[in-house]
């Protein structure tokens, strides 16, 4: 990894940390809002902003987290798998519209997040179908209200250029 890509990654996971900690009561459990995730958006842009973010997510997690064990194997899990399996599929099919993407990528996180949701089965005995409910209600809202503003972001900021080229 070069020194641009790692200094911005370590920009990116900061910024998720900083985020995720300062809204803390609200980014964590049943019903949570983590407005951090916007920053899941990035792999858009390049799939190297993936370490930033997962990495984010682990030092939320580790830091701020009531279940530092679960989060840390379910939330950064649904994390990964979720950015691997965005970028692997939007990387095959370069040529999609920019919002195309913005609503693939938030689809995604969306339907990972059962994820989350047997975490919260597991630890808490919250039903299922009630936690993937209000937590992939959550993904979706943070998700599809970033997508625009991470659109305006990029055109002051232009995320591609910021990390460098693949």
């Amino acid at each position: 990894m070069k020194t641009k890509s790692l200094v911005t990654n370590a920009i990116v996971a900061a910024l998720y940390v900083a985020i995720t900690g300062i809204l803390a009561p609200i980014s964590f459990g049943a019903l949570q809002f983590r407005v951090a995730e916007i920053f899941n958006h990035l792999i858009i842009f390049n799939r190297k902003y993936l370490w930033g973010i997962v990495g984010g997510v682990f030092i939320s997690n580790l830091f701020f987290s009531t279940m530092i064990g679960y989060d840390l194997v379910f939330g950064v899990g649904h994390s990964l798998v979720s950015l691997v399996v965005a970028s692997g599929l939007m990387r095959k099919k370069l040529n999609l519209n920019i919002w195309v993407k913005f609503s693939f990528n938030t689809l995604v996180f969306t339907v990972f997040s059962a994820l989350i949701a047997w975490e919260l089965y597991l630890a808490f005995s919250v039903p299922f179908w009630f936690g993937y409910l209000t937590v992939g209600i959550g993904e979706l809202g943070i998700m599809a209200v970033g997508a625009p503003l991470m659109m305006f972001l990029d055109k002051k900021i232009h995320f591609s250029e910021r990390i460098g080229s693949e």
